[in-house]
């Protein structure tokens, strides 16, 4: 029968988005960084070479655990840009310098994304659900994207306003700790917030992210009943 092929409903976003896993790894070669840099005497060369490999341990679990591997490319790259930064400039702190520039991209990213009607808490989702774009004819499912994806303009806020003074002061460990504390934690909350608040934006009697549906007559939902 259709009703026993179908999957449950995941309980929350961070089933849907990668949960602690993803933040984890995130912060490995962060914490990699930060221990060659000190191992080192403060030598930003050992420093990058134990966070570009860290990075691609990362990498290497992600793709045996069947991960994105967009994602993952996407991780790394971001990992060595750090490294080849800070060597570049004799700045231990600007291999972070490159998270504090993403950040800031970010929010001006994700609050576009809302504006032009095409949230990217929507598009992530309803990739990651198979749903391409179905969800943009919804106009109450569109809506509630909306509204939770201001939770995540909120939260890069949030980041580059504890980054970029550090940052700006070069303290390498106090970033270390800011970026670490500032992935799951940050991130879990975000995720709690976002869903509570895309739940909370749906239209009464709505089925739900994974039943996205079309405004038009042929919506169940304008059917009267029977």
């Amino acid at each position: 029968m259709a009703s026993e092929r179908e999957a449950p409903a995941p309980e929350s976003l961070a089933d849907l988005l990668g949960g602690w896993r993803s933040a984890v790894e995130t912060a490995v070669p962060l914490v990699g960084f930060a221990a060659g840099w000190l191992a080192g005497g403060h030598s930003i060369p050992l420093g990058a070479g134990v966070a570009v490999l860290a990075g691609a341990a990362v990498a290497a679990w992600r793709i045996t655990a069947g991960r994105r591997p967009l994602g993952t490319v996407f991780s790394l790259l971001l990992v060595c840009a750090g490294a080849l930064v800070a060597l570049r400039t004799g700045r231990a702190a600007d291999f972070f310098g490159v998270r504090v520039f993403t950040n800031a991209v970010s929010v001006l990213a994700w609050a576009a994304s809302i504006l032009v009607r095409r949230p990217f808490l929507g598009l992530i989702v309803g990739t990651v659900l198979g749903q391409r774009t179905r969800w943009r004819r919804d106009p109450g499912l569109l809506r509630a994207y909306q509204r939770a994806s201001w939770v995540w303009v909120g939260q890069y806020c949030i980041r580059l306003a504890v980054f970029i003074p550090l940052w700006w002061a070069g303290s390498v460990l106090w970033l270390t700790a800011a970026q670490t504390v500032l992935t799951w934690p940050l991130v879990a909350a975000c995720l709690a917030v976002s869903w509570w608040v895309l739940r909370r934006a749906l239209p009464p009697g709505h089925p739900g992210i994974r039943h996205p549906q079309s405004d038009s007559p042929a919506d169940p939902r304008r059917r009267p009943a029977g």
